[in-house]
């Protein structure tokens, strides 16, 4: 029995040693380095708007509105009112309504009051007339 014992810790002790990793472990070389892509905090609000603007004025489809706005909206800013009258124009352009009265109503969430909401409307409201957009509010009363 002690015969068959050592056999099998032999066996075992053998075995453990194929599994564990050889001694010499080799360096690894760094080829590269990448860097993070958060270079918009130097980025200024006069660039900011350049970037949206410019960006509204391209769109080509639905999508890429939708998705332009949520990175627009997602910044921890108002857009101004250059970058907001672009994206009304793209959404008339594009032929989706309904898009415009949630840029409105994107504005209403970020600004800080609701003098601040009247003073962005009264500011658009000639662009909004052109276009024939109306707020939610408008379309639906206060709520």
């Amino acid at each position: 029995m002690n015969r068959l014992f050592s056999s099998a810790a032999r066996t075992v002790s053998l075995s453990s040693r194929a599994i564990r990793a050889p001694a010499t472990t080799s360096r690894l070389a760094v080829t590269g380095v990448r860097f993070s892509s958060n270079d918009h905090s130097a980025e200024s609000f006069a660039d900011f708007s350049k970037r949206y603007t410019a960006f509204f004025e391209n769109a080509e489809d639905l999508f890429e509105l939708q998705r332009g706005l949520n990175n627009c909206f997602a910044y921890d800013l108002v857009p101004g009112v250059d970058v907001i009258e672009a994206a009304l124009k793209a959404s008339r352009r594009l032929d989706t309504y309904s898009t415009a009265v949630r840029i409105l109503e994107g504005v209403r969430e970020k600004v800080e009051n609701p003098k601040q909401y009247e003073a962005y409307l009264q500011e658009l409201k000639p662009i909004r007339e052109e276009l024939g957009i109306s707020t939610k509010e408008e379309l639906y009363g206060e709520h």
